[in-house]
């Protein structure tokens, strides 16, 4: 965090500094929600949780060096305290107060990024690109929400040159929430489907979500929107901001052309209008993955870096994130794709597509799918169309894991003209064994599931039986 006093970040949060006489120190460390992260100088937030309170915790932060506790009420303890009414409120308030500073002192540019797919992906693509321009700030894994959203804000520094900021939703109002604290000069809607649709209440109520992005957007802004998401292009009449389209249709800004998907990646021609085009050979494996890059091409050549620096640092990407699409195996070309930190049906279809595309050199596709979570009404229906779409691609083998996807795998075995197989499991150890049973050379194996199934674990496991 950039340097501020204790009475600036009391009066930034609107709260009660417990001791005066420690207004003028000042505090320039990390801000933590888990006390397990505090270090020397660092401001511990004691955020009240489902499970257990930060203030429980305030002792262990202490004891691991913070300069300073926002808390809900005060502690009996030897650190300087700000105490606010809602601890989240404050984070979000400090974050706030941050991001104007360093806007005001320097040249910073932020980059906001929603859609229901892709937020993490296309992050991750961009801090490669846009690093080695100048000092860029970037989410650790899915920092997204209220908490880790700001927490991300906080590691902004007087020479910071962009914040790319992952702003996700479970509802109406939360990506606005988030804009108000980091408004974006460009904002990034990759696409809108059913991920957390039963969250959010329906289809509907998520593109009213995620269009609060473009709606934060000044007119001197970018709204860069997905062309072949009829929802997200549609969001073009929700802004003043200047349109930028990406998508592989012909009316694309950016575009893509000429996609080979393969076991090393993915290969694309792009072409930027106005700009040019150049050739990709990109690493991260899925052809779904090609629109990550497209909008984050888009972001780059609107903060003015070159198309041939953006693709050459695009192509020095490997993996997305851990757990998504990760390649793994090894042994007698036994290949697993670990894609289990989460899943909604468009991700899940996607990586059943390139499973498919990647059985056509050979060997035998087999598919672990777990539970997509969070669906609400739909659920049935949507572990009915996968089931349905794992059949149509000719998926060798389905291992399905867990009661919660058991409808994929009675769609799937109620369909008379596959010639493949579906088993059901209840557990991962079960999983686990009837894979590493059938598994032969030159097998293709993906594990996929929602996060709140677990089968991020079983991946891991299976990639390591066969390394």
């Amino acid at each position: 965090m950039i340097a501020l006093t204790i009475d600036e970040v009391a009066r930034a949060v609107d709260g009660r500094l417990v001791d005066a006489a420690h207004g003028e120190r000042v505090v320039d460390g990390a801000v933590h929600t888990d006390s397990r992260e505090v270090g020397p100088g660092d401001v511990f937030v004691c955020k009240p949780g489902e499970v257990t309170d930060g203030h429980v915790f305030a002792p262990d932060a202490v004891a691991a060096g913070a300069a300073l506790l926002i808390v809900e009420r005060s502690l009996e303890l030897d650190v300087p305290q700000v105490v606010v009414e809602d601890a989240v409120v404050g984070l979000g308030a400090l974050a706030t107060e941050v991001v104007r500073r360093v806007r005001a002192g320097g040249d910073l540019r932020v980059v906001g990024i929603t859609g229901s797919n892709g937020k993490t992906t296309t992050k991750n693509l961009l801090r490669a690109i846009l690093s080695p321009e100048g000092e860029t700030v970037a989410p650790r894994g899915s920092y997204n929400n209220e908490v880790g959203a700001p927490v991300t804000m906080l590691e902004l520094t007087e020479s910071t040159k962009y914040l790319v900021a992952e702003m996700g939703a479970s509802g109406v109002g939360h990506i606005a929430r988030l804009t108000r604290m980091a408004r974006p000069d460009i904002g990034v809607v990759l696409k809108v489907g059913l991920a957390h649709a039963g969250e959010f209440g329906g289809i509907e109520q998520t593109v009213r979500a995620k269009g609060e992005m473009v709606e934060a957007l000044a007119e001197d802004g970018v709204a860069v929107l997905n062309a072949d998401d009829p929802r997200v292009a549609g969001m073009a009449d929700r802004t003043s901001a200047r349109i930028v389209r990406f998508g592989f249709g012909a009316d694309a800004d950016v575009r893509a052309t000429d996609v080979v998907a393969h076991a090393g990646g993915t290969d694309f021609r792009v072409e930027v209008a106005g700009v040019g085009g150049a050739d990709v050979r990109f690493r991260v494996l899925g052809e779904h993955h090609v629109m990550n890059a497209l909008a984050a091409i888009a972001v780059a050549t609107e903060l003015g870096v070159a198309l041939d620096d953006t693709v050459a640092r695009l192509e020095q990407v490997t993996l997305a994130e851990r757990w998504r699409m990760q390649l793994m195996g090894g042994r007698d070309g036994i290949t697993v794709i670990n894609d289990a930190y989460n899943a909604s049906p468009d991700s899940m279809a996607a990586a059943l597509k390139t499973l498919a595309q990647l059985g056509r050199s050979g060997g035998r596709t087999i598919a672990v799918l777990g539970e997509m979570s969070e669906l609400g009404e739909f659920s049935g229906e949507e572990h009915d169309r996968i089931g349905l779409q794992a059949v149509r691609l000719g998926i060798s083998q389905l291992v399905v894991v867990g009661a919660g996807a058991r409808r994929l795998h009675i769609t799937a075995i109620n369909e008379g003209s596959w010639d493949g197989e579906s088993a059901f499991v209840e557990t991962q150890d079960e999983a686990f064994d009837l894979v590493a049973k059938t598994a032969g050379p030159g097998d293709t194996v993906l594990v996929k599931s929602s996060n709140s199934a677990g089968l991020r674990h079983l991946g891991d496991r299976l990639g390591e039986w066969f390394a």
